[in-house]
Parts: structure tokens; sequence; C-alpha cells
């Protein structure tokens, strides 16, 4: 789907040092106007093609933050026209169990998009299966398959929290070729493949984490900054290169409140475009899951109407 420029961004207002704050992504108003052009897209599905997505979400375990988070991609769902089906398991699910789970969504034509919630209670569980999903069914993009996809720069589905930030970097007009990006937090849900994602758009990337050497001088160099760590403070605003683009993905709790990695006050100083917490990328998250669910139900069902072309004879 084509984006706007700007489109949901703040204009910049002046502070009392007569300095310009960086302007604010709002990653609310533009996951809303995500998820409005997601469901004009599933009625022209199910208006053509007699097709409503359906998202299967798999989750084990009593973890109260998955709950949540689970409970906010059913009203997403429902909101936008996407069959949105729970699958809830207690701690102790088998390996076997989840794989045949899995095994039988991957062929339930009800089911275009199926959602592990991570983490589940065990890294063997979680691998067994991530392992087990059919890659155009996984609408998280976590499949050894999707994975390899991505390392290799073939289509498929990507993961929706790296699809949520560069979908924000679109947002701000600047176009990431030839920019200089550092990424903080190098795990598999974010940082691997958000660096994969801007290597793709030509950008010069840098992976650090919060034991990297002298990580004030690289965070001083980047032209796009993406924290995804989860330590308040991590980042403070002295070291924001200024113009920069800062994309704040950490996010912990506490009593006071929930925080980002980046010191919002003084790094809005210096930054060009800067993202809240809360606000900002959380709400994004959920919006490329939509759109993800959406794309593989598109792809699936034209799959499915394809005519199958005859064979050709070897022999004339």
């Amino acid at each position: 789907m084509p984006t706007r420029p700007l489109c949901s961004i703040n204009p910049p207002e002046p502070s009392s040092h007569s300095t310009q704050l960086a302007r604010i992504l709002d990653g609310k108003a533009i996951a809303s106007e995500i998820r409005g052009a997601v469901r004009q897209r599933v009625q022209q599905l199910l208006r053509e093609r007699r097709v409503r997505p359906g998202l299967d979400v798999v989750m084990v375990g009593e973890d109260p933050a998955s709950k949540t988070y689970v409970a906010t991609k059913q009203r997403a769902c429902k909101e936008v026209g996407i069959d949105c089906r729970v699958h809830s398991f207690s701690s102790d699910l088998s390996e076997d169990e989840l794989v045949h789970l899995v095994y039988r969504l991957n062929r339930d034509p009800r089911c275009h998009g199926i959602l592990l919630q991570l983490p589940l209670p065990e890294r063997a569980l979680e691998s067994a299966g991530l392992a087990e999903l059919a890659p155009e069914k996984d609408v998280d993009g976590l499949s050894p398959l999707n994975q390899a996809r991505l390392v290799a720069g073939e289509r498929g589905l990507r993961p929706c929290t790296p699809l949520g930030v560069i979908e924000l970097i679109n947002r701000t007009g600047i176009d990431p070729d030839g920019k200089r990006a550092v990424i903080v937090g190098a795990s598999a849900l974010v940082g691997k493949p958000l660096a994969l994602m801007l290597l793709e758009r030509n950008a010069t990337v840098v992976l650090c984490h919060e034991f990297t050497r002298d990580l004030p001088k690289e965070v001083s160099t980047a032209e796009i900054l993406v924290s995804a760590v989860g330590r308040p403070g991590l980042i403070r605003g002295e070291w924001i290169q200024p113009g920069a683009i800062v994309i704040d993905v950490g996010i912990s709790r506490d009593s006071t409140g929930i925080h980002g990695d980046v010191d919002f006050a003084t790094a809005r100083e210096r930054a060009a475009f800067i993202t809240p917490v809360p606000g900002g990328v959380g709400p994004m998250t959920v919006a490329m899951l939509l759109r993800n669910t959406l794309v593989a139900a598109e792809q699936i069902t034209m799959q499915q109407v394809q005519p199958k072309l005859p064979i050709p004879s070897l022999t004339a």
C-alpha cells in the first residue's frame, strides 16, 4: 500500500531556546490509517472472492503480558473484519501437541495466518512450533524459511515490528538509501531482521547492543537510530546526531509508568523525528500484523483460483 510522506506527523514546535523540537512520529495515528486501508481491502476480498481473512493465535501459558497483547490483537482484528481465533493452552503443552496443532492450521482453509504468541514457556517448544509453520501463513515472519528468505533478499512475509519501524521511517519522507543506520539491540525479533530490511533499502547498517564498546560514539554517528533493548534511559539525548530519525522500540514498565530506551525530552531537542513511548512502535506492530494477515489471505486466495496449466509433452 502506498504511503504519503509526513502523514500523521505533528508539525515541529518551537522550544524556549529558539530551537525546533523533533516532529513526533505518531504511531497511533499512522496505525489507524493503515487499519482503515486494511479494512477496505478485507471488504473487497470478501466481496470479490467471498473470502474473509482468518488469523489463528496460539498462546501457551499464563503470561499476563501475552494475554494483554493477544486481547489487543483480537480487538484489532474485529475492527478490520478479520476472523481471529485464539487457541490457549497450559504451560505443560508438549512439543508433539503444538506441532500437531500447527500442522492442522497449516491445512485449515479458514486460516490464512498463524501467530505463535511469544515467548513460549520453553525455547525448544518455540523452535518446534516455528519450524512447523507454513511460510505462506507465518504472519510474524519468524519461521526458519521466512528468515532464510529475508537473508537471501527473497520475497516473503516479514516480522511485524521491523515492518512497523520501516513504515515509520517511510513516513518521514527521508530515503534510507546511503544513510547510516545504527540499531541498538540485536534480537531475532527486531534488531537482526531490521538490519537486513534496512540493507535492502541501501542503508549502511551498524548493529549494536547495550554492551557495545563506546556506544555513545556509535549512536552519535546515526542518521537513523533505532533502539530495541528494553532498558530505560539507555540512549541519552546528548548522544543524538542533530537532525536524526529516532525510533524507540524499547519498552519497560515500573511503578512510575512505561518507558522507552531513549531519554525522550533531551533527544527531542536534537532529533528531526522521534517516536514516543507508548504510542509509537507498539500500535504499528499490531497494524503490520493485520496487513500481513490480509496479504497472506490475498496470496493464498490467488493461488487457489489460478488455473493449473497442463504439463507440456517432451515429445513433439
